[in-house]
């Protein structure tokens, strides 16, 4: 999938999605684009390298997912417990898509409950 099909999917899933540019100050992360829900992140990728998607996982499927698919692999500068890299052209679109839903449906309940 390429960047701007995938930021246009990241932007589908809810009125409740935002996308900034949160890290300009820092020379190596200014291109980073992240998408929240209710202020937490649940995908971010390098605009400027656009080689991996960085997304919420639950933890008892990561294991499972690296050993099947070759293109899962550990996050960018998050923790790997929690979080996955997906790289956006060798995954096939409907499992990013799948991957990318998911984290951002893990991260809307937990703080959707945490606002009310």
């Amino acid at each position: 999938m390429n960047i701007e099909d995938y930021r246009e999917f990241c932007l589908s899933l809810g009125t409740d999605v935002e996308e900034k540019l949160p890290f300009t100050a820092f020379r190596h992360a200014g291109g980073v684009l992240v998408f929240y829900v209710h202020g937490h992140m649940f995908s971010f990728f390098n605009c400027d390298n656009f080689i991996v998607v960085t997304l919420k996982c639950q933890p008892d499927s990561i294991e499972e997912l690296r050993q099947n698919y070759d293109y899962i692999v550990k996050p960018s500068n998050m923790s790997p417990k929690y979080w996955i890299g997906v790289d956006p052209y060798a995954a096939p679109d409907n499992l990013l898509r799948e991957l990318t839903r998911n984290s951002y449906e893990i991260v809307k309940a937990k703080y959707k409950k945490s606002k009310t």
